[in-house]
């Protein structure tokens, strides 16, 4: 395997480190090319990392024909894009253009409906790239769409309760929260891309529902949730996610799912600050005329405010992603929540970069390791080909590799809201 990576930020080079620890002998991964804007980022990176698989280059994310030329002068198999979802368009027509897989960690932009936001949805997330499936199964690719943690790792989780925990769902809930903090802070930080943290906070959050996607208002319905190994009770409100869209789309190998949330637990003060920047337009992408210059608002908070993968390794405690299922199983209510935890302090000493982005970093491996192994798309009824999610493929792999690429996963049984049975490894276990 031969791979590009396009954004080598925090998440960009947690994918390198853990793959780096991963296949130290090479077995899988040939070669690495870091690529950045920033060059200089880029060549620091891979001599920290000190193993010549790792290449250092310049390119521009938002160039296509740039992007292939690069992805054909190493003969790479794959295209990952770690950047901002706003580049996922021209980085889809460099994979295509270079005739590569392509994987991303987040799905082209949605579009708010004109007249009726938070009711009706406009343009969905992933609508553009699921557009162009013909496209990619034509030159017998995969565009691997949203495979980071959420989405990604929750979605191959849905995927392994429908077959494995349940006879039929009735309910797929993502469920995201966590107990960091930044000893003797005051205010609030940002623990992953500032734009797309934006971006997703400030749009109609979105609920998929009596076979149709629609949508509600940001922070709507806040409810209490009970994480585990040690983080506890959070407070979660819808957010526009892409588990939502990615499980309507697979709907028919999700046991006929019929509704899916996605909800955030974001904290008072952090849901305020979100309010206040829509309320003064500070949200928006669009560029207005600051004196002589044209500026977007968001760009503006992105720039002034600390960087996440710098103020990140000062955050004390864990996160916790994961997938809330409830359905039946042998003609019984059943109620689990799949999930994994990481620990900052941890995934410092491991991966080099603070939790958020390291915790995204696992699912490209896992995935790229399958595909180069030919085991991705290799079940009875997995694609061979087009614009995929998590939820397209048999996940027993995938949730087989996780304790070996260091964050295993774990499965709660539910009885109720506070009363459970935990084994963090019970994951692989449940299938049995």
């Amino acid at each position: 395997m031969k791979a590009l990576i396009v954004g080598t930020g925090g998440v960009g080079q947690s994918i390198a480190a853990i793959a780096k620890r991963r296949d130290p002998a090479g077995e899988w991964l040939e070669k690495m090319v870091m690529a950045d804007y920033d060059f200089a980022r880029a060549k620091d990176f891979c001599a920290r990392l000190g193993d010549r698989r790792f290449v250092p280059e310049q390119t521009d994310a938002g160039d296509p024909d740039g992007v292939a030329a690069l992805a054909a002068k190493h003969g790479v198999d794959i295209i990952c894009n770690l950047c901002a979802p706003n580049f996922n368009p021209p980085l889809l027509q460099a994979a295509l253009k270079a005739r590569t897989h392509y994987l991303d960690t987040a799905m082209t932009l949605s579009e708010p409906h004109p007249t009726d936001p938070f009711h009706k949805c406009g343009k969905k997330l992933g609508d553009d790239e699921y557009a162009l499936d013909g496209d990619f199964k034509a030159i017998g690719k995969y565009a691997l769409a949203g495979f980071g943690v959420e989405p990604g790792m929750a979605d191959y989780f849905a995927r392994y309760a429908a077959d494995h925990l349940f006879d039929e769902i009735d309910e797929i809930g993502i469920r995201d929260g966590s107990n960091l903090e930044i000893p003797g802070a005051k205010g609030i930080s940002f623990g992953f891309s500032i734009w797309t943290t934006i971006e997703e906070c400030n749009n109609p959050a979105i609920v998929y529902e009596n076979g149709e996607v629609h949508t509600i208002e940001p922070f709507a319905e806040l409810e209490k949730f009970w994480l585990p190994e040690g983080i506890g009770e959070v407070e979660v409100g819808h957010v526009e996610h892409e588990e939502v869209v990615q499980i309507a789309h697979n709907a028919d190998r999700l046991k006929g799912v019929k509704k899916a949330t996605f909800k955030y637990a974001l904290g008072d003060e952090f849901m305020q600050a979100m309010e206040i920047f829509r309320s003064l337009n500070l949200d928006k992408k669009e560029k207005i005329k600051v004196g002589d210059v044209m500026v977007a608002p968001r760009d503006v908070i992105a720039a002034a405010a600390p960087d996440p993968n710098e103020i990140g390794k000062q955050y004390v405690g864990k996160t916790a992603a994961g997938t809330c299922v409830i359905g039946k199983k042998d003609g019984m209510e059943r109620k689990v929540y799949l999930y994994q935890v990481a620990d900052n302090k941890e995934c410092l000493e491991t991966v080099g970069v603070q939790v958020v982005t390291a915790q995204t970093g696992f699912t490209p491996v896992i995935t790229m390791e399958l595909l180069a192994k030919g085991s991705l798309g290799s079940k009875p009824g997995d694609p061979k080909a087009g614009v995929q999610n998590p939820e397209a493929f048999n996940a027993d792999e995938y949730v087989a590799l996780m304790p070996k690429v260091g964050f295993p996963g774990g499965l709660l049984e539910m009885e109720s809201e506070y009363k459970i049975t935990h084994d963090r490894q019970a994951l692989l276990d449940a299938a049995k």
